[in-house]
């Protein structure tokens, strides 16, 4: 007899704590239409990157409202890396990468997820980008004075242009030279 109380009870426990499951999930506010990926503000962390880096730390200005920031990080240690991600208005993906990297081919084989040199450029606002092509993600490369400055991700080059081409430096106020 008392085996059958236990089996009874402890359905008699569900049926309740599904009751209970059931009513907050009427009474609590959900919207099943959210889009799940929450921006992030990278105005602190662009700040921080542009005191420390050695570099002048780029990022987009005037892109289109549809845009939309993702990621955000900067890496002293790691060859003073600078990662800013987007998602395109299309929901593709566009990543900013910069870094002092001693062996920038391997760096780039990194950040674009081994994408190879091609022999083409692209202009963007009167630069030269070297275009590299990959299995997952494509980008514009750009080398100078010691850094280089990647725009990859799985966007078309007419949106990794438009990044590229909204890219803007700007060093604070008490900013290392």
């Amino acid at each position: 007899m008392r085996g059958k109380q236990t089996v009874r009870g402890m359905f008699q426990s569900m049926a309740v704590i599904c009751a209970a499951g059931g009513v907050m999930y009427l009474f609590i506010p959900h919207d099943d239409t959210a889009d799940p990926i929450k921006p992030v503000d990278y105005r602190v962390e662009l700040l921080t990157a542009q005191r420390a880096a050695p570099y002048a730390v780029v990022a987009p200005e005037g892109l289109a409202g549809e845009w939309k920031a993702t990621s955000v990080s900067y890496e002293r240690q790691e060859a003073n890396a600078w990662h800013l991600g987007f998602l395109t208005p299309e929901r593709e993906y566009v990543a900013v990468e910069q870094s002092t990297a001693a062996r920038p081919d391997k760096y780039i084989g990194q950040v674009t997820h081994e994408a190879s040199a091609t022999d083409r450029t692209q202009q963007v606002a009167g630069q030269a980008w070297q275009r590299w092509e990959g299995p997952k993600y494509d980008a514009l490369v750009r080398r100078d004075k010691g850094v280089t400055t990647v725009v990859t991700g799985t966007a078309s080059w007419e949106r990794l242009g438009e990044m590229a081409a909204a890219l803007q430096s700007k060093k604070p106020a008490g900013a290392r030279a």
